[in-house]
């Protein structure tokens, strides 16, 4: 078993390759073999982390190669918690598409599995990889496939998929600049090797442009307002399977790399870290503010969604300035929580939009006399968005109030608080037009059955699975915030 984290990319890499040719001989063959091979990569993402709580921190070198010469995937408890969501979100939104790839042919049948395996393969690859040059290849594998996947959404969506091709050239562009300039000072491109490097405080000015070049290119993956400009129309157009995965998982995983430039290559030690943090503090908050007010204006549930993800980034990105071990852990549960809470969402207004063909929340109306059971499980949804306890929203929330008291930055449990109201604002709109406003004249697309009918359980199982996730890290909250905290010593402020 110590070739665990290759085989967790090596199994939607194979699935991949094999995906189209399958799809020839049966249509939905290259879609059991990927699903089959996301299911394989979770079960062992979970024993993986039971690795590293018993054992500590995996270092698995491809081919034998010496540090700084081979390509190295390093594995804590942090990174193994996210590798499991990652994995999880895959085959749920692999298992969602089924119900919406069956007037597809072959060929686009197996090519939207195809980039299904490759994105969860990209996003696995940047959370476990060692090596800045290698993550740049897992930004790129995600980067297109996603790009890929957007433009399946129809007409508008690729526009929306070229849209993001420019703004995420520029982030690659900026990736690779803040790369370079790093490697001239260290000489290495192993995260560890450049971390030591660093360390000796040489060429302060360099390194400063550097992470300056870092943050933006990672601040546009992860949809960091300013940045987050391509992402509402990315999240309302893209293919209708692929959209928890990328609402969900994808800009979490820029996040966390920005987390291990920050703490683990630059450090504390850095002499303008504090000015830096001072400046991502203040982004933050920005976003979390603007993200919420931009969703109060929104009538269509997939673009509520896209702009309270800018608010939501908001907070891992705040937790992340505020540096202290309890802020920099709420951060990760709540990247845990809202990669669970946007995905389920999105699934179940996924299951309305299969039966009544419409995303418009004016058509919400009284939904729950049609679907009861999505709608409660959206309402669970929604609650911990805003975060009511006991869901994982409020608990990530408290985690990182917590920790900006811990510091002293009360300007900070303020703007959560107001956030956290604004959240209010427009989730309990969404509420009120699923239960009060009044019912509207729908004509389902699938009428099968009689009476009050749910999607089919191929969708349902998804939106479930999550909404328990949303509950599950709430009321277990103490022993993830432990499980994150193992790989935060020494490295939080």
């Amino acid at each position: 078993m110590k070739n665990l984290p290759a085989y967790i990319v090596l199994l939607p890499l194979c699935s991949a390759l094999l995906s189209l040719a399958l799809s020839k001989i049966h249509k939905h063959l290259g879609r059991d073999v990927v699903f089959g091979a996301l299911a394989g990569s979770l079960v062992l993402s979970v024993v993986q982390l039971v690795r590293v709580i018993q054992n500590g921190p995996i270092h698995y070198v491809f081919g034998g190669y010496k540090i700084p010469y081979g390509i190295e995937f390093s594995v804590d408890t942090i990174n193994a918690v996210i590798v499991i969501m990652v994995c999880m979100l895959g085959v749920l939104s692999c298992m969602f598409a089924f119900n919406f790839d069956k007037n597809g042919d072959a060929l686009q049948v197996g090519g939207a599995y195809t980039m299904h395996a490759l994105l969860v393969l990209g996003m696995v690859g940047m959370t476990m990889t060692g090596d800045v040059f290698n993550l740049y290849v897992f930004l790129e594998i995600t980067s297109l496939t996603a790009y890929c996947l957007i433009a399946m959404g129809g007409s508008r969506g690729i526009v929306s998929a070229f849209r993001y091709l420019l703004v995420g050239t520029v982030a690659a562009t900026f990736y690779l600049l803040g790369v370079g300039i790093l490697y001239s000072v260290t000489g290495t491109l192993n995260m560890s090797d450049m971390a030591a490097c660093l360390k000796q405080g040489n060429n302060d000015s360099a390194m400063l442009m550097a992470m300056m070049f870092l943050i933006a290119a990672f601040g546009i993956k992860m949809a960091l307002f300013p940045f987050h400009g391509w992402q509402p129309s990315a999240y309302t157009h893209a293919h209708t399977g692929a959209r928890p995965l990328i609402a969900g998982a994808m800009g979490k995983i820029p996040a966390y790399a920005m987390f291990r430039y920050l703490y683990c290559i630059y450090g504390k030690d850095f002499k303008y870290f504090r000015y830096v943090l001072l400046i991502i503090g203040v982004i933050s908050v920005c976003g979390m503010i603007y993200g919420s007010v931009r969703a109060m204006a929104q009538k269509d549930i997939r673009k509520v969604l896209a702009y309270s993800s800018v608010a939501q980034i908001g907070y891992i990105s705040l937790g992340f300035a505020i540096g202290s071990p309890l802020a920099l852990a709420g951060a990760f549960l709540h990247m845990l929580g809202h990669a669970f809470m946007k995905g389920g969402l999105f699934f179940a207004a996924g299951a309305i939009s299969w039966k009544y063909g419409t995303f418009d929340l004016n058509d919400f109306g009284r939904i729950y006399k049609k679907m009861p059971f999505t709608a409660g499980l959206l309402t669970v949804g929604a609650l911990s968005m805003i975060g009511i306890p006991p869901t994982v929203g409020f608990f990530s929330k408290w985690y990182l109030a917590c920790g900006a008291a811990q510091t002293h930055e009360y300007v900070y449990i303020f703007v959560l608080v107001l956030s956290s109201l604004l959240n209010a604002v427009y989730f309990f709109k969404v509420i009120e037009k699923v239960f009060v406003q009044a019912d509207k004249n729908r004509k389902p697309l699938h009428p099968e059955g009689k009476g009050v009918t749910e999607a089919p359980i191929s969708i349902m199982i998804p939106v479930v699975t999550c909404i328990l996730m949303i509950l599950l890290l709430g009321v277990f909250n103490v022993k993830v915030i432990d499980i994150l905290l193992i790989s935060l010593k020494g490295v939080a402020l």
